[in-house]
């Protein structure tokens, strides 16, 4: 079926949805940052125990989105994308009525398990977005999964402010179930590209073992101590799982994640570039808000509220909105390659930015809509490279994947900004406070990680990809100069 004989509703509705969707998961991931001090007060419990709570969401979107993908492609896109709604509801209702750190843990781990609806949503693109319009649509949908989090913070501030913390959970449940109406109303099936083939239970558990040792040996080393027996322990388990995992998924005729495909020279570079861009995206969700609260009398803070702090963290959102159709059509004019390249070094620049001053609130706005504004074009980048050399039975998968390749990379940034913050502290009061040489120390490194990611993407050896009779893509000495669209097999 040809995306033309799909579609019903306009490529307007369709996106719009789609990308209402990514705001209401990508939100939901984060509405719980402004919430993250008081747990500890209000569940009467340590820090260390309500930890968990960021940490199980964590762990079950690794787990959960490539599995999703995977899912999407043999059974059809639209009714993963429904099914990714139900725990992401069930979760919120449960935090809402939490009675204690548990019952937040167990449903904070239920709705990590719907953050694949981003990653199925931009593979259902490629099946019902005319060609015209595909790098666009691309590139706003993609970008929902950095807006959601950038216009998270504020919303969940001023509920958290002005009424109770449940009705932040209850507000996400009812946004959630909207989005659900509206996808079912709206959006169409989307091709099962992989139907008839059999899912990897072996493959996937193998992937979760080695993802959840991996993520937590980085998000957990810190306190446990980097050289103690659980981390090295971990990391252990995660390398071993990993080696059997992938010699398992070369064996299989029908892999969750097929290794031939990733090792591609496009898919390949686009994936470990992903990494640096989650790492560089990250660096300044932690640095930003930081200044903007931490007391005035520490020279450096501005002593904001965090009521406050969000309002100013805003506009960078609304840039992110407004630039991602301009990243679709830098990327017809020019190629994904081109907007990768162009998004990671405007990311580059906004740290510098940052580090010629953020005295006043108006400069750390300014940092966040240049580092935004990268984000953007990156984000939007990413998924059209990933598609341009996949088949479309691995669409979903292979977007799913590269989503995960991302959160690795904010994981990983947050361990590392983490312990630079940590290691270069200044007194104040009776606590430790991140001094201004360890914020600066952070955009040195998050400059450099960018770089780093401009280096990668710039080596990328994009071509244009058809497709073969068996829905393979194969390769044309033809360069491609915009988003490569396998032509569909016949």
């Amino acid at each position: 079926m040809s995306p033309s004989q799909m579609r019903s509703p306009s490529s307007g509705a369709l996106v719009a949805t789609l990308a209402f969707a990514g705001i209401a998961a990508s939100v939901t991931q984060t509405m719980i940052t402004p919430l993250v001090a008081q747990l500890p007060a209000i569940f009467a419990t340590s820090p260390a125990n309500t930890a968990w709570i960021v940490t199980a969401t964590l762990l079950a979107a690794a787990v959960a989105v490539p599995i999703a993908g995977r899912l999407g492609d043999i059974f059809g896109k639209k009714r993963m994308i429904l099914l990714s709604t139900v725990p992401l509801v069930l979760g919120g209702v449960l935090c809402a009525l939490a009675p204690n750190v548990e019952f937040m843990i167990a449903g904070r781990a239920l709705q990590g398990l719907g953050m694949g609806m981003a990653p199925l949503g931009i593979a259902l693109l490629r099946d019902a977005v005319p060609r015209e319009k595909l790098s666009s649509a691309i590139a706003t949908v993609s970008a929902t999964m950095g807006i959601g989090g950038a216009i998270g913070l504020p919303l969940a501030a001023a509920v958290i402010q002005f009424a109770s913390w449940r009705a932040l959970f209850w507000g996400g449940a009812g946004v959630t179930v909207v989005a659900a109406i509206v996808i079912a109303l709206v959006v169409p099936q989307g091709r099962a590209g992989a139907a008839g083939q059999k899912f990897d239970f072996v493959g996937a558990i193998g992937l979760a073992i080695g993802l959840v040792s991996f993520i937590l040996s980085i998000s957990k080393g810190a306190q446990w101590g980097w050289g103690s027996f659980e981390t090295i322990g971990l990391f252990a388990l995660a390398a071993v799982s990993f080696v059997l995992w992938g010699f398992w998924e070369t064996k299989r005729d029908d892999p969750l994640v097929d290794l031939r495909t990733v090792v591609r020279p496009q898919v390949l570079l686009t994936n470990i570039a992903s990494i640096f861009i989650g790492f560089g995206m990250y660096a300044s969700m932690l640095v930003l808000p930081q200044v903007l609260q931490l007391p005035a009398q520490t020279g450096y803070g501005l002593g904001q509220t965090v009521l406050a702090a969000g309002l100013w963290m805003a506009p960078a959102g609304v840039m992110m909105m407004l630039l991602s159709p301009v990243g679709g059509r830098i990327t017809d004019a020019r190629g994904p390659k081109f907007t990768l390249v162009t998004g990671a070094l405007i990311i580059a620049v906004g740290y510098g930015v940052g580090l010629l001053g953020m005295s006043a609130t108006w400069g750390v706005m300014l940092v966040g809509i240049v580092v935004n504004s990268g984000v953007a074009l990156a984000y939007g980048a990413m998924p059209a490279l990933i598609m341009g050399a996949v088949p479309r039975s691995e669409t979903a998968a292979a977007n799913g994947f590269n989503t995960l390749m991302r959160s690795l990379g904010t994981t990983i940034g947050a361990a590392v900004v983490g312990v630079i913050l940590a290691q270069m502290s200044t007194p104040l009061g009776q606590s430790l406070v991140p001094s201004e040489a360890g914020f600066r120390t952070v955009l040195i490194v998050g400059a450099g990680i960018t770089i780093v990611a401009a280096v990668l993407a710039a080596s990328i050896p994009v071509k244009r990809m058809i497709e073969n009779g068996e829905g393979d893509p194969v390769s044309s000495p033809v360069k491609s100069t915009a988003v490569e669209h396998p032509v569909p097999s016949r």
